[in-house]
């Protein structure tokens, strides 16, 4: 059988950033050719960056995206490396029309040999792609050193039949799958056995490349891999990580002879491109790469510091400031941005109240210590005294103005040093609003947003393990993991005043949020009636709250903002 050797290129691209792209494009086709591939492969839309939302509305970035593919073409041959196929995604348009598409394209020789848009749109969860697209009709076939390599687009996959279908009945011999994936909990696990099942319904090796990253609430895993028909795993790129996997596969030399415009399944018309290149055996073969898996703490983890860094570096900021009040939420937020951005470019200011614990700013005192970020202390007691002694204010209101003091102090040095403000929030705070608009919700971007707070507790335990693994010191001090949760807004408080218990909490909320489990079901399995119709209430009349939280990374598939979208003037209150 013929050898082909690949390249995958799972990269991060910065949506809207066409010529840094298209760079970063001709950079790793340099490198793919020197190590010897024959075909070199992006992700979905690398030349605008993924998911383009908007954009794909405006017919200047569209017409730039198509301009720039052209141009990216010309330099690829220009730079010596035209001999090569690379395959790259890219916003395109449909010709009859002019409707934005969701295209992919082959570039060889200097020239755009072919294009082609992805024929299933996604329209569920976070994606919107039936707002902006129109789909393909066409199963693109490139032949390449005596292989039919088969082209499909994320979603092509994700569905029944369609270009899988289409592919094992055009006897292609590689399934080339180029992706734009958000990253999910538990989705590698989803992916691979998605993948080895198409692989085993087209009758050939599927090669799945994802995009990795972070795009606003977005973060892209990679995880690409490389399958054969019986479900092989024959190689697998790393979490998070950019990379270029190279490997020889030996496949079924080409052998179909249907005419260009054959029509399969779906009514997918066949459209073939031949790149007139013959099989040649590699001097030295490329060994198989594998990367281990990350477990299920130091994946999500991953996750945030791959967000937030994200977000901060590609908005253009180079520090970020926290409120460090000695709790596990701002403390795991520390945690994160240190390792996403360095210590040297994370500041934090304490700033307590009469309200404060001795041992809640000795504990961020002590954090600061460890990392060696930024730290210092700014009371709010005057501030607050200055409100209170005109307004008289008590209970709740009291709370909440040293929550918003504390939101003001923060964006005031935000103004004036140019740091991004993270805010601290979790899942299960936000869930139930127990949070202050203005105050501990401040900030451009939330890193636990999508955190329940159970998992905030065992990620700052991960991370600490981690440290002691490394010989480092842990960042986290023991006491901030121990102590009871509290706001610190009234003497001797607790969140338990407030909350049920968060194990209970996040077990309720994971049924009603993540499930979309209504009252009675949840009561029906065994919870108390009235802790459900508490914790229900609490999570319908919080809404107004979560549409003016930051951003923050998705790691879950039911994330408050894109994922779950309901009405904030709402009468219905069964669940």
């Amino acid at each position: 059988m013929p050898n082909l050797r690949i390249a995958l290129a799972q990269v991060d691209p910065r949506v809207g950033d066409i010529a840094r792209n298209c760079d970063e494009v001709v950079r790793r086709v340099e490198e793919a050719v020197a190590g010897g591939a024959r075909l070199v492969a992006f992700p979905e839309q690398v030349v605008t960056g993924y998911p383009v939302e908007d954009l794909a509305l405006r017919g200047s970035f569209v017409e730039a995206s198509r301009a720039a593919l052209v141009e990216l073409a010309g330099r690829l041959a220009g730079a010596g490396l035209g001999a090569v196929p690379v395959v790259v995604g890219y916003l395109g348009r449909r010709p009859s029309s002019g409707a934005p598409q969701n295209c992919a394209a082959v570039l060889h020789r200097g020239e755009v040999v072919l294009r082609f848009a992805k024929h299933y749109l996604p329209n569920y969860g976070v994606f919107d792609e039936h707002r902006y697209f129109v789909p393909g009709d066409q199963l693109p076939v490139l032949r390449v050193d005596g292989v039919d390599v088969a082209l499909a687009i994320c979603e092509d996959i994700w569905q029944e039949g369609g270009r899988v279908r289409a592919a094992g009945e055009a006897g292609a011999g590689l399934l080339l799958v180029i992706n734009g994936s958000p990253y999910e909990r538990d989705k590698d696990d989803q992916r691979l056995a998605l993948v080895r099942r198409r692989a085993a319904e087209a009758g050939c090796t599927l090669a799945y490349l994802n995009l990795v990253g972070g795009q606003d609430e977005l973060v892209f895993d990679g995880d690409s891999v490389v399958v054969a028909a019986d479900g092989e795993v024959l190689a697998r790129g790393p979490q998070f990580e950019e990379a270029l996997l190279v490997l020889d596969l030996e496949l079924p030399a080409a052998h179909s002879t249907d005419a260009e415009g054959t029509v399969y399944g779906d009514g997918l018309r066949l459209v073939r491109v031949d790149a007139g290149t013959e099989p040649v055996a590699p001097d030295v073969p490329a060994p198989a790469q594998e990367f281990a898996r990350l477990d299920d703490e130091a994946e999500i983890y991953a996750a945030l510091v791959t967000g937030t860094r994200a977000y901060v570096r590609k908005n253009g900021f180079r520090s970020v400031l926290i409120g460090l009040s000695g709790g596990i939420d701002s403390a795991l937020v520390a945690a994160i941005a240190c390792d996403a951005v360095g210590a040297a470019n994370v500041h934090c200011v304490s700033m307590p109240s009469r309200y404060s614990s001795q041992h809640s700013r000795d504990d961020a005192a002590e954090l600061a210590r460890r990392t060696g970020l930024n730290f210092r202390t700014v009371s709010i007691a005057p501030m607050f005294d200055a409100y209170m002694d005109p307004l008289g204010l008590t209970g709740l209101a009291e709370e909440n103005l040293q929550s918003r003091l504390r939101g003001t102090l923060l964006m005031a040095v935000s103004n004036q040093e140019g740091h991004l403000v993270l805010a601290p929030g979790n899942k299960s705070e936000l869930a139930v609003g127990y949070s202050t608009l203005y105050g501990d919700s401040v900030g451009a971007f939330g890193p636990i947003k999508d955190v329940y707070k159970t998992l905030v507790f065992r990620l700052a335990r991960w991370r600490n393990e981690q440290a002691g693994l490394r010989g480092e010191v842990p960042p986290i001090p023991e006491n901030t993991i121990v102590k009871p949760p509290s706001a610190e807004l009234r003497p001797d408080q607790v969140d338990a005043d407030s909350l049920p218990d968060y194990d209970l909490l996040d077990t309720v909320l994971d049924l009603y949020v993540e499930q979309d489990l209504g009252r009675d079901a949840i009561v029906a399995k065994g919870f108390d009636a009235a802790v459900v119709d508490r914790i229900v209430r609490l999570v319908d009349t919080a809404e107004y709250k979560r549409r003016q939280y930051p951003p923050g990374p998705k790691i879950s598939p039911k994330g408050f903002g894109r994922d779950r979208r309901l009405p904030v003037t709402n009468g219905w209150r069964r669940g």
